[in-house]
């Protein structure tokens, strides 16, 4: 038998505590109060049983000896005057009933007889005989609660009286109790439930709140709650007290937000005025190393040698400055261009570029039939798709194989890049799109040093093309995955 689950609302659990805590206290005053009916009125009999004496079994003993009798029945069948209907008179000798009968009414009126069993006259033969009332079942005449006193003669005489009102009382009462209890259960679980809910509605506001805050865009920079829930109880209250913490708690969360998004926008402010301002200092050293190079004169080894790593590490810085601005960019929300971008021929460029960069590698392309259309920012694809390619260039080692894929759907594009290289620490895995973040080296030599923000930019384009992308690794294969909705976001 499954057993039924238990409400999971706090509601349902207050309620259906309250109908089990009442169902438990009605059944226990049910039972005490049926108890105590049946132990009263059971005593009440035995009191008649010891008031009526043992005169009828006496004179169902001397039948056809009394005197002075009125009528013929008091000789054939016992003395039945003042005797209740039912009652039982028996008599014993040495354990053998001797004479029976029980007092009858209406048509069975001549009859007085007592039919007894075997299995009675035993049950009626273990009473004992002291004046103390006892029940026994009689197969022939039902359950009786009788009395067994000594007689004149040594033999024992049993008076009795049925059970049946007694039961048929204490069946009434557990009716009525029943009936009158169930209906308390109904209603008191209808106005319990309605209570509950009533009670527990400032919590149920304070849920609601805290649904609208859970889904406000809080990591895009939102600082904006919602207004606080209602304090409507006083401090003493367990839900007011859970209000007033939650009012608080929204207070401090919305403090340290603002703090927090004021300072990402000085940071982000910063980076994007050090990007333009370091544009121009850094393409005149770049320039002035490159004429210096160009010098018809003699310069010595070391010169050169200098100005070559001066033109170099230049033209790196020039890189990175230009990432952090186009970063600052995207992090400012700035719209980038929105045409229509042929993605299978950018692949096909990419690829080609990213072969010339690593002839060492096995480049290899999935593409479609059918060209691949995008709406977006043709240039900024571009950097997408070479940044992922360089990426997996840099980190993995020669001979490994590269495959770019591209598959189309009714309302989305996936891009993939995956090799077959080494794979990607899983420390670093949930790190990898944040800026400055550096994967293992695979390759020192020829690859150059990585500025730690190609996947960050990777990850910018792809939001700001209204798109995500992932990353699935282990060892002997990473794939990194673009996804790019086919037309312009609803939100431009």
């Amino acid at each position: 038998m499954r057993w039924p689950r238990a409400p999971r609302t706090l509601r349902g659990r207050l309620t259906a505590g309250l109908v089990v805590l009442l169902a438990v206290s009605c059944a226990a005053v049910g039972i005490v109060a049926v108890l105590q009916l049946g132990g009263f009125l059971t005593s009440r009999l035995d009191q008649q049983l010891r008031d009526a004496g043992s005169t009828y079994p006496a004179s169902i003993e001397h039948r056809g000896t009394a005197t002075g009798r009125d009528d013929h029945d008091g000789d054939e069948h016992g003395d039945t005057r003042r005797q209740t209907t039912g009652t039982l008179g028996v008599c014993l000798v040495d354990g053998r009933v001797t004479q029976a009968g029980v007092v009858r009414s209406g048509d069975d009126a001549s009859d007085q007889s007592a039919p007894l069993s075997a299995a009675d006259e035993k049950k009626l033969a273990a009473v004992p005989a002291d004046g103390t009332g006892t029940s026994v079942d009689l197969s022939t005449l039902g359950e009786y609660r009788v009395v067994a006193a000594p007689g004149r003669d040594g033999d024992v005489l049993i008076t009795g009286l049925p059970l049946e009102p007694v039961q048929a009382t204490v069946h009434r009462l557990e009716l009525v109790s029943g009936i009158v209890f169930g209906v308390a259960l109904v209603v008191t679980g209808i106005a319990g439930a309605l209570w509950v809910r009533w009670s527990l509605r400032p919590l149920n506001r304070v849920a609601a709140t805290a649904a609208r805050v859970s889904e406000l865009p809080l990591a895009s920079g939102a600082v904006e709650l919602p207004a606080r829930a209602p304090e409507t109880l006083p401090p003493e209250n367990e839900i007011g007290r859970v209000t007033r913490a939650f009012n608080g708690m929204l207070g401090h969360v919305e403090n340290a937000l603002t703090q927090r998004q004021r300072s990402e926008e000085r940071l982000r402010s910063f980076s994007a005025d050090a990007s333009h301002e370091l544009r121009t200092p850094v393409a005149a050293i770049r320039g002035h190393a490159e004429l210096a190079l160009l010098h018809p004169g003699p310069v010595p080894p070391e010169v050169t040698r200098a100005l070559e790593r001066i033109t170099a590490e230049s033209g790196r810085m020039g890189a990175m400055v230009d990432d952090l601005l186009l970063l600052a960019r995207l992090d400012a929300g700035r719209p980038l261009e929105r045409v229509t971008v042929d993605l299978t021929r950018l692949v096909l460029d990419a690829v080609d570029d990213a072969r010339a960069a690593g002839p060492g590698y096995r480049w290899s392309l999935r593409l479609p039939e059918e060209p691949v259309t995008v709406t977006g920012d043709a240039h900024r694809l571009h950097q997408l798709l070479a940044n992922l390619l360089a990426n997996a260039r840099l980190h993995t080692p020669p001979d490994t194989e590269v495959t770019v894929s591209l598959t189309s759907g009714p309302d989305a594009v996936l891009l993939a890049v995956a090799d077959d290289g080494p794979g990607i620490p899983p420390e670093i895995r949930d790190t990898l799109f944040e800026r400055f973040v550096h994967g293992e080296r695979r390759r020192g030599e020829h690859g150059g040093t990585g500025t730690g923000l190609g996947l960050s930019i990777v990850a910018g384009v792809a939001q700001a093309h209204g798109g995500a992308v992932t990353l699935e690794s282990g060892p002997g294969t990473t794939e990194f995955t673009v996804r790019l909705p086919r037309g312009a976001r609803d939100d431009e």
